[in-house]
């Protein structure tokens, strides 16, 4: 796998083409406003659905998942950044989130 580079939440670019790769219910529950949900094992699949001159920064829970994904995209020919700290760390700096339920936003 080729290198990617991981930024924090506070260097992700207001617009930035984010990509959630966490499962559905995790997603639902509250995601980073905008962000475009692709989960973790669709994604090898799904790669037209990417366009790989957009900067794509990678999120899930904690970092783990993303930092795969944005591996996988790198060595694949795609600009992918990992969101260190994950969603998590995306709620704790008080960035937009939305949930797909209805609900206040809550990350899982």
């Amino acid at each position: 796998m080729s290198d990617f580079e991981t930024v924090e939440v506070n260097e992700v670019p207001e617009g930035a083409k984010v990509l959630d790769v966490r499962e559905a219910y995790e997603w639902e529950a509250g995601h980073a406003t905008g962000a475009t949900h692709i989960p973790m094992n669709e994604v090898p699949e799904r790669l037209d659905d990417l366009d790989p001159d957009d900067d794509t920064y990678v999120i899930c829970r904690t970092g783990g998942r993303s930092a795969q994904v944005a591996a996988f995209l790198t060595a694949n020919g795609y600009t992918a950044f990992n969101v260190a700290g994950g969603s998590g760390a995306w709620l704790e700096a008080g960035l937009p989130l939305t949930s797909e339920n209805g609900e206040e936003p809550t990350i899982r």
